[in-house]
């Protein structure tokens, strides 16, 4: 049946911001955990992202009265996953809602992974009349010199600079680019001590690729380029690392790792077409893992071929793809895009199951079950929400709706006047409750 835009666009918005943060989220946790990759012949591939584990994210829910801060929170789900038009949107309203340095930071970030240089440009300066840092500006200035291939006019301008954290970050990722990688390592333990706390984060991320490659002295350099790579991607930096991964790939037609740091940079930087290509490349060498079927549905998804994500969504359940609630959000969510709200309430109700089941679960269920005229399915699994959440007001506020959309006036005003108990400003809540009088 053909689902109502009301019902479907928060279905799939919500869907997607949980996919984000655990899709992300897994592949650097895995990816990090490896610290030692298997030593084989020089004719065989490292596991760049081998490995799967489950794990837990939890969010502190933001306050529904500062609507900026709302939609930083989205944005940031968005970035998560690299989904950059989404979440440069979400920065822009933020930024529109008075959300100061942060939210401009933050668009200029989305900006720069799009290469929206008009937007950048325009950001840039709301920057400055804002009192950004001249070496946060500098640092963004330096990063679109070094993706545009200027390399020596970014090097005369961090010469000539004050000594900071972003200096020696752009300084480090220069000799990445440049293949200077002593003098990479020590611009990047640099940074490890400075007091910059995301480039500290970002400074370690990368120095791992070195212990990680130091840990086999007979790798080849492709080895090393591709362990930058992903730590290039880790650190939101795809643009910089597809250049390296062309290298890689052109020289090692086989290096199935290779190609899917490719693939999963060219989904990220909005290029589904190339990541298609890249993934189907690594596929081909190793049909088996989940880790690819994964990403290769991903890049369907992003093509709109929803049975073809579907197909490989299953494939990697199958295979044994962990944490498996993130398989069952995404086929329930394009299942939800072709209009199957039947298959998407399957997915939901093996979500709710789980005893860590989040609200964007319990959300889904009962949207799609009201979607399918299944009022009291919908009332029994908002039911078992409010009791697994019973802090949670979207909780009640989804009680209150299957109420309502079950005919149940007064039961639907008592969960309704509950959700807005716990939260006095979730909106939805009080137009909701707003329409029953």
């Amino acid at each position: 049946m053909k689902i109502p835009a009301r019902i479907l666009i928060p279905v799939v918005f919500a869907l997607l911001c949980t996919a984000a943060l655990l899709a992300f989220l897994w592949w650097q946790l895995t990816t990090a955990s490896h610290s030692a990759l298997r030593k084989t012949d020089p004719g065989t591939q490292t596991d760049v992202l081998a490995g799967s584990g489950s794990f837990e994210t939890t969010l502190a829910p933001a306050d529904s009265r500062d609507l900026s801060l709302l939609h930083l929170r989205e944005g940031d789900l968005f970035a998560v996953r690299g989904e950059w038009t989404e979440a440069a949107a979400a920065y822009e309203q933020a930024v529109a809602l008075d959300g100061g340095l942060p939210a401009l930071r933050k668009l200029a970030q989305a900006q720069l992974q799009r290469r929206d240089m008009g937007g950048l440009q325009e950001t840039i300066r709301k920057m400055k009349a804002a009192g950004a840092q001249a070496e946060d500006v500098a640092l963004i200035e330096n990063i679109v010199l070094l993706r545009t291939g200027e390399l020596s006019t970014a090097r005369k301008r961090l010469e000539s600079a004050k000594d900071t954290p972003q200096k020696h970050y752009a300084l480090a990722l220069l000799n990445i680019i440049e293949g200077n990688h002593t003098v990479a390592q020590q611009e990047l333990t640099v940074v490890t001590t400075g007091w910059e706390p995301v480039l500290r984060t970002n400074a370690r991320t990368l120095i791992g690729a070195y212990e990680e490659f130091a840990l086999f002295p007979q790798s080849s350099d492709l080895h090393l380029t591709t362990l930058l790579s992903r730590s290039l991607a880790q650190v939101q930096e795809c643009e910089l690392a597809l250049p390296l991964l062309a290298q890689v790939t052109k020289e090692k037609e086989d290096y199935r790792d290779a190609w899917i740091v490719q693939g999963y940079c060219e989904l990220t930087t909005d290029r589904p077409q190339q990541a298609l290509a890249s993934l189907e490349r690594a596929y081909n060498l190793n049909p088996e893992k989940p880790e690819i079927q994964y990403f290769l549905a991903r890049a369907h998804a992003a093509l709109d071929q929803h049975e073809n994500a579907i197909t490989f969504l299953e494939y990697a359940l199958q295979n044994g793809f962990t944490p498996k609630s993130e398989i069952r959000r995404l086929i329930a969510s394009e299942a939800l895009k072709k209009g199957d709200a039947a298959q998407a309430l399957g997915q939901y109700k093996s979500l709710v199951e789980e005893p860590d089941a989040g609200i964007e679960a319990f959300d889904g269920a009962v949207s799609t079950a009201i979607a399918l005229k299944r009022t009291d399915e919908a009332i029994a699994l908002a039911l078992l929400a409010t009791q697994r959440l019973p802090e949670n007001a979207q909780s009640f506020d989804l009680l209150g709706w299957a109420y309502s959309e079950a005919g149940k006036k007064e039961e639907a005003r008592t969960a309704l006047t509950k959700a807005l108990e716990i939260d006095p400003y979730l909106l939805s809540a009080k137009e909701r409750l707003a329409k029953l009088k």
